[in-house]
């Protein structure tokens, strides 16, 4: 391409201007859950606005079509928009399960999060080596989840393209953990 002819623009990255504000009214706020002293910010009724869970869904196909040939979803809640998204795609769903619930051979890495540890697995042969993946989940807080979940994408052999969360925590400074990977937040608080 030389310097005179028009460069390709990048999509901008929220496509509803809306949609932050009316996911930010959907969380309910849950305090000292699962221990004293964290506030939990609840993603269920998200999912029972059908509406805005569709627009939630279609905001990360829009920026990812054609860019991913799966995408994983972090247990639990990443389960659930991670499917929807992989559907929407025509691509695969990777779960990333908490240790021992996967039945067949597996990759592991134990991390640390705000209020404990936590040990995260996948397939061996969940990602093909060199596969473009879209890791999923709803909060990114201290990134220890979101971390582990590229680490075994990598151990697997694939490519991770971006990590989407709904909301993140930007306090907690996660997103310092994910340091040369691609992350995008509809919300930050």
């Amino acid at each position: 391409m030389t310097d005179d002819m028009p460069r390709a623009q990048e999509p901008p990255d929220v496509r509803d201007p809306a949609l932050a504000g009316d996911v930010a009214a959907s969380l309910r706020d849950v305090p000292d859950f699962p221990e004293a002293g964290v506030l939990f910010k609840d993603f269920t009724p998200l999912l029972l606005d059908v509406p805005l869970r569709d627009r939630v869904v279609r905001d990360v196909v829009d920026r990812h079509a054609g860019a991913v040939e799966a995408v994983l979803g972090i247990e639990a809640r990443g389960f659930i928009l991670g499917a929807a998204i992989a559907q929407e795609l025509g691509v695969g769903f990777i779960p990333v399960r908490k240790q021992g619930k996967l039945p067949a051979a597996t990759h592991a890495v134990s991390y640390s999060l705000e209020y404990g540890t936590a040990t995260v697995e996948i397939h061996t042969d969940a990602v093909r080596p060199g596969q473009r993946v879209l890791v999923v989940d709803d909060v990114l807080a201290t990134g220890g989840t979101a971390a582990a979940a590229v680490e075994l994408v990598r151990r697997c052999g694939g490519e991770v393209v971006a990590v989407e969360v709904v909301l993140e925590l930007g306090f907690l400074a996660g997103r310092t953990r994910l340091d040369g990977t691609k992350v995008h937040a509809l919300l930050t608080t």
